[in-house]
């Protein structure tokens, strides 16, 4: 399986390479070949199409609990190759891991049906439930390099499901069923998520989400989210309230973001995306991070916990697909004396 997937990425990189960016005309019907970052062929009426792409984040890893260095290591943080697809009024995607340790594992693997039009999309198989404005953001377009304790505590991730989505507007709703795999006893749950961008133009932006979940054995939250956009500066932040079989679960982040060149962080569909160089020279971005109460500080080595933590982090946009970015952050357990911190770095590609 990993060989198969090695070779599919070295003869897809390979073809993206060498072909230069343009477009490909046959006799019948119009075909169009886009070869910036991935490879995509597509009719010219886009109805049908096929797409090649994926992503690598190498990454530089030094954390310390109570002074004691716990982990000093290089490491690939993600590896993943992807095909996507159109036929008609039916979708795909297909995206596996193929990093060390996890080849050839799925990440997405569904198919989607869009012929009600774009306010009632209807997604099965193994996909993001949705709940979280990080969580939901990718891994290649988040700020920060990893994810906040909150995100990584209360959002369910990618499930196999059933999920019904739209766009309406500025408005952006989702609602799934799901097998809760993390339950012991395969009971399901459920997810919704919805929001609202008053303000949505160039430049500026302000977010509004609201999302709930239902899990098996007894655990339901409920998640706030709230983010803007002006010009350069970008702020984000979530709450989420759990109730975990009766023990009652908050925490909160707060992100603020400076692009120092410039740019603005684009905004599409109740998501963020990472930011893209308006010259040659690239983009440098700085964020700052906050975050406290009950969560999962597994990165700066206090695991499961109430805890407290800041960070500081530094992007440089190469291009629109490599970024090189560092952040250092450290926390403190609520509950004891316990301290850690993290320092990571990383280069990525993502086409």
């Amino acid at each position: 399986m990993y060989r198969h997937l090695l070779s599919f990425a070295t003869g897809s990189m390979l073809m993206a390479g060498v072909a230069q960016a343009g477009t490909v005309t046959s006799d019948g019907p119009d075909l169009v070949l886009k070869t910036k970052g991935g490879l995509e062929v597509k009719t010219a009426d886009g109805k049908n199409s096929f797409k090649l792409g994926g992503r690598i984040q190498y990454d530089y890893n030094q954390s310390e609990l109570n002074s004691e260095t716990d982990e000093d290591e290089f490491d690939v943080r993600r590896a993943r190759l992807f095909t996507s697809g159109v036929i008609g009024n039916w979708a795909y995607k297909a995206q596996f891991n193929i990093g060390d340790g996890n080849g050839g594992t799925a990440e997405d693997l569904y198919i989607r049906y869009n012929g009600l039009g774009k306010g009632a999309v209807v997604t099965a198989g193994k996909q993001k439930m949705p709940f979280g404005l990080e969580e939901l953001t990718s891994s290649k377009d988040i700020s920060f390099l990893e994810r906040s304790a909150i995100t990584e505590a209360y959002a369910p991730g990618r499930q196999e499901g059933l999920q019904l989505s739209g766009v309406n507007g500025d408005f952006t709703y989702a609602v799934g069923g799901f097998e809760d795999d993390e339950s012991g006893d395969d009971g399901f749950g459920f997810a919704a998520r919805g929001t609202y961008a008053p303000i949505n133009e160039s430049g500026r932006v302000v977010h509004l989400g609201l999302a709930y979940k239902d899990m098996a054995e007894d655990i339901d939250a409920v998640g706030v989210e709230a983010a803007a956009v002006m010009g350069p500066f970008h702020a984000q932040a979530e709450y989420v309230s759990e109730d975990n079989q009766g023990d009652d679960l908050d925490g909160y982040y707060l992100q603020l973001g400076w692009v120092i060149t410039g740019e603005t962080r684009p905004y599409k569909k109740g998501v963020f995306k990472r930011v893209k160089p308006s010259d040659s020279a690239g983009a440098w971005e700085v964020i700052l991070r906050y975050e406290d109460g009950d969560g999962d500080y597994g990165d700066v080595e206090l695991g499961a916990t109430d805890a407290s933590s800041y960070g500081i982090g530094i992007n440089w946009y190469a291009n629109n697909y490599v970024r090189i970015g560092a952040t250092y952050s450290e926390g403190d357990d609520n509950n004891d004396n316990d301290d850690g911190s993290e320092f990571r770095a990383r280069i990525q590609l993502a086409f």
